[in-house]
């Protein structure tokens, strides 16, 4: 179903001349309200899927586990196969495509991998939050890096360590999951943005106060 999700929010994208961030608006909300609607017809509108909107760590079976290693092995082997293609099609989507950069495909592939990263991540901070645990790290890392190189790497070490840190946080603290990482996400982006505007001098009203 994610998958399906995926290959439309890329239609929607590319077929039918709407914004990215349109189709994820789209695609977003149908799926949550298509969940409830048929959760609530089977009767099962209950503390399980409050776990899926919210997240809930200890409901997460060993299964899940692996199946998040082999997502991060193949996102990384896909990331360094098309590592020149995707810094191409960031930069320069019409040259990339002149290039012959197969574009529709790539974008196919990361579309798939967004959608299991998403169901993966459901688990731990839920569907609410899931959006903020893959765009924050990024958000973060542009912010500080010089280029996409250090970006990527920074990211994943933000991501990797805003969880632990709110993992922790949550087990001394006993206090959901999913808030802990997000908060501390949250902290860690304010910081950059500190660092960001002082590298800068200052931004509007703080310019040159720095």
């Amino acid at each position: 179903v994610a998958s399906i999700g995926a290959l439309f929010m890329v239609y929607l994208k590319e077929g039918s001349g709407l914004g990215g961030d349109t189709g994820i608006g789209i695609v977003s909300s149908l799926g949550m309200a298509i969940g409830i609607t048929i959760a609530t017809l089977a009767g099962d509108f209950n503390a399980d899927l409050l776990s899926y909107l919210f997240g809930s760590i200890l409901t997460i079976q060993p299964g899940e586990v692996w199946i998040s290693a082999l997502l991060t092995i193949f996102t990384l082997g896909m990331l360094l196969f098309f590592y020149q293609d995707l810094v191409y099609i960031t930069f320069d989507k019409e040259c990339a495509m002149a290039s012959g950069i197969p574009v529709g495909k790539i974008e196919v592939i990361l579309g798939l991998i967004t959608a299991i990263t998403v169901v993966v991540g459901m688990k731990v901070v839920g569907l609410l939050l899931v959006t903020a645990l893959m765009v924050i790290p990024g958000a973060c890392s542009l912010l500080l890096s010089g280029s996409v190189r250090s970006a990527i790497l920074l990211s994943m070490f933000i991501g990797v360590g805003t969880v632990c840190v709110g993992l922790t946080l949550s087990y001394y603290l006993n206090l959901p999951a999913s808030g802990c990482i997000v908060l501390t996400e949250g902290a860690v982006l304010g910081l950059a943005l500190i660092v960001n505007m002082a590298k800068k001098g200052g931004i509007g009203p703080w310019k040159g106060c720095w």
